[in-house]
């Protein structure tokens, strides 16, 4: 080549923050380096009989895989979880991080991590982030809530052989932007010429990376239709079909929601039968009124359907209470809203499952019935808190608190485009 370029960067990244340093990095709530630490957490905070963890969270920097893999070689327990929250970053460290989590057969999900020693809304400060730094663990507290894995974190992700994505966390992708740094001044033409060839490879490189995952070919055709300046937000059909998550039934960890109406939610989403589709489904339970406690079911339907649906719940604890009804329809949702005793309530907080059975009369008198089985892992001690809210809201309703109206939008995961 005549005219000799000299390339400072030639950087494949793909990232939902900016990567123009620590600041730009903190103010989207991200470390501006990948950050690795043990966290300990109350009893059952990462799933019955699981209280510790591997938390990866922050930007995907130039260094990142060295340090993930110094930091491993010292965690002799391959099955502890890993949760990941992160915006994206630096695409071919992401690609050599994926694959040491493929060697250690390693579980992960999508999951934010909140250090208890540090002040809410500081998790990325200095003092925060010296310690995460430090050796030993770090007590912490565990939700999937708004947690993301996108763009180049999506690669460390499908380096697990487990692979979890609560209905109420996002793992997104999108296409990748090639950023170039010239000394001198090279000619267009070769300029150009160099790019085809980077981005040429770099299209080969993902799709061979996604193919040793076992995950399909799909992905890698939708992720070049997204826009770097996009980003695509995987839906549940998406994330079961293409085998990343292949959970015919998922559910979030519960949650306490403030505000003028305190409640306890979970969402949960559910393959249905003979169809790629899913279902999602919303349970709640509000403020104690007059010694019941109300407790509301909500879920998608198929619109043109016409049966008559009746659900049935049962705690594992004490399966003679019940509760249930004929929940009404509005469009495509079905909703039951009832209160229930303090004996229910008190056999709920007792049990790890609630079950659910949901029959379906068709006219022709051909019943349809779906059993399944409600994770209550957290909820006694969330009601608690819940107690606490409402408690603090000045004025409370004689009659049954207002439900929330379904679905609940503020559950999904904020879509953060790349700048």
């Amino acid at each position: 080549m005549l005219v000799r370029l000299l390339f400072l960067i030639a950087l494949l990244s793909m990232s939902g923050a900016l990567h123009a340093g620590e600041k730009s990095a903190e103010k989207a709530g991200f470390a501006s380096k990948l950050t690795i630490y043990l966290a300990k957490g109350a009893p059952d905070a990462c799933g019955p009989g699981c209280d510790r963890w591997i938390a990866i969270e922050g930007e995907i920097d130039g260094d990142a895989s060295q340090r993930i893999r110094r930091f491993l070689a010292g965690v002799k327990d391959t099955q502890r979880p890993i949760y990941l929250h992160s915006p994206g970053g630096n695409v071919e460290q992401s690609y050599v991080i994926g694959r040491l989590l493929r060697s250690r057969k390693a579980v992960a999900r999508v999951g934010r991590t909140i250090a208890t020693a540090c002040a809410a809304g500081t998790q990325v400060d200095a003092a925060c982030l010296k310690t995460k730094a430090a050796s030993g663990e770090v007590e912490a507290e565990l939700t999937t809530y708004h947690a993301m894995c996108n763009s180049a974190c999506g690669y460390l992700f499908l380096g697990a052989t487990s692979r979890e994505v609560a209905p109420d966390a996002a793992l997104a992708v999108h296409n990748s932007r090639l950023i170039l740094a010239f000394h001198g001044h090279p000619a267009a033409e070769a300029v150009a010429e160099y790019r085809r060839r980077r981005i040429a490879n770099a299209d080969r490189d993902r799709a061979g990376f996604i193919a040793a995952m076992g995950i399909s070919r799909e992905l890698d055709g939708l992720i070049r239709t997204v826009k770097f300046e996009n980003l695509h937000m995987l839906t549940r059909s998406e994330l079961y079909r293409f085998g990343i998550d292949t959970r015919p039934f998922a559910e979030a960890m519960w949650r306490l929601e403030t505000g003028a109406r305190p409640s306890l939610s979970k969402l949960a989403v559910m393959k249905k039968e003979n169809a790629s589709s899913f279902r999602t489904m919303e349970w709640r339970m509000f403020c104690e009124t007059r010694n019941r406690v109300p407790l509301m079911f909500a879920g998608e339907i198929d619109e043109a359907s016409v049966g008559k649906s009746n659900i049935l719940m049962t705690a594992d604890a004490d399966a003679d209470k019940e509760a249930g009804g004929s929940p009404l329809r509005a469009a495509k949702y079905e909703m039951w809203s009832g209160s229930i005793d303090p004996d229910m309530v008190k056999a709920i907080m007792a049990s790890r499952s609630l079950h659910v059975r949901q029959t379906i009369s068709m006219p022709d008198e051909k019943v349809d019935v779906t059993k399944f089985d409600i994770d209550l892992t957290g909820l006694a001690s969330m009601r608690t808190q819940l107690a606490t809210a409402c408690a603090s809201v000045p004025a409370k309703p004689k009659n049954p608190w207002p439900a929330v109206p379904f679905p609940n939008v503020s559950s999904r995961p904020p879509a953060v485009p790349a700048p």
